[in-house]
């Protein structure tokens, strides 16, 4: 039986798309989709009699029908990090990341369409979880990254049986280059950016926390931010469990100092990002100086009475090894939301409030800081 999968609507122009033959991007502001689709809070939403993946959530994702790709992805643990404050274990992912969230989705769209190759960009992580699922579904894949991208990093990609093409120049370069070959025909466009229905599967960090908490979420939670992956997805589960009467949280979202276009853009009130400079940082994953769904970003932490924190490379190391020495080995970007809220940081940014935050990616990827 065939199912049909939900469309693509632009969020700035209001065009629509069916999602087996769009091109990457709106064909007409060139901007990334939204998914023309929203669950039924009628829908019962039952995780425990699913399996222990984020496939548990079925009723809330927008792929019709039985699912083929999985590698027990999601359901990762919940522990308390310091009074009211809880951290989500997302490191122990099959491939180290939570980016398996979203290329889970991505792959099982892509088998679906059967295209000839997969294209991804990535500076990592996104790329070894295209790459991991890509080989679950048997699908061609081509990862491109930017020169100077870790060896642990590319290593792991063509070990799950994707080519890496190394771009010269920055994570910029490399998106250009990838959305160049994404153009010829036969080809999806595995883009963690572009594509929406990455965000639908990072949104089931969010269904865990709620599930995991009993029901409820906390006052607060905490997101890295750099092309704003997580947060959008954090936001589309809030909407979503808010149609079921589950009281939302603020987002605080979290950049790097060296970095920060939502940051600036958020403190100077502006509804989207300018792009500033590539500047090197610890916080490699969350270094984005254009990101195209700042606008968005900017009006979901706006709209949940959130803000927007920086932390310096120096805190960043400091709150990497203090995770560490708590038996959290994590890479620096993952210590981010920790710099920014954890007991050493400025200022008192929660203000009492309970939160989660995510450990995104581990430590054996890149090593301490």
């Amino acid at each position: 039986m065939t199912h049909a999968l939900p469309g693509y609507l632009c969020p700035e122009d209001g065009t629509r798309a069916d999602a087996r033959t769009a091109p990457w991007c709106c064909p007409a502001c060139g901007g990334p989709w939204d998914l023309d689709f929203v669950p039924d809070p009628a829908a019962p939403l039952e995780p425990a009699a699913g399996p222990h993946s984020l496939w548990r959530y079925a009723a809330a994702l927008p792929l019709p029908g039985a699912f083929a790709v999985s590698l027990a992805e999601g359901y990762t643990p919940l522990v308390p990090l310091a009074e009211r404050i809880h951290a989500k274990l997302d490191y122990l992912m099959p491939t180290l990341s939570f980016k398996d969230r979203g290329a889970v989705m991505l792959a099982e769209v892509a088998r679906r369409l059967a295209p000839r190759q997969v294209v991804a960009d990535s500076s990592g992580n996104a790329g070894t979880s295209v790459a991991a699922y890509c080989a679950r579904a048997g699908l061609d894949c081509e990862v491109f990254v930017p020169q100077g991208t870790s060896e642990k990093k590319t290593e792991q990609i063509r070990a799950h049986g994707a080519a890496v093409r190394i771009v010269p120049g920055g994570r910029e370069a490399t998106a250009r280059a990838a959305r160049e070959a994404a153009d010829a025909p036969g080809v999806f466009y595995a883009s963690h950016v572009f594509n929406p229905y990455f965000l639908h599967g990072t949104k089931t960090y969010v269904y865990e926390i709620w599930e995991a908490l009993g029901g409820r979420l906390p006052e607060v939670l905490v997101v890295p931010v750099g092309n704003g992956t997580l947060l959008l997805g954090a936001a589309l589960a809030v909407e979503e469990l808010a149609r079921r009467g589950v009281k939302a949280p603020a987002l605080i979202a979290v950049q790097a100092e060296a970095v920060a276009p939502l940051a600036d853009a958020f403190a100077a009130g502006a509804e989207d990002a300018e792009p500033v400079e590539q500047r090197p940082t610890l916080a490699e994953g969350i270094a984005i100086p254009a990101p195209p769904r700042g606008r968005q970003i900017l009006a979901a932490v706006r709209k949940s009475g959130g803000t927007f924190l920086t932390v310096s490379d120096g805190r960043l190391r400091e709150a990497q090894l203090d995770l560490a020495r708590r038996g959290l080995f994590v890479e620096p970007t993952a210590a981010a939301c920790w710099a920014a809220v954890g007991p050493d940081a400025s200022g008192d940014p929660l203000r009492g409030r309970t939160a989660v935050l995510p450990l995104c990616g581990a430590g054996a990827k890149s090593g301490l800081a």
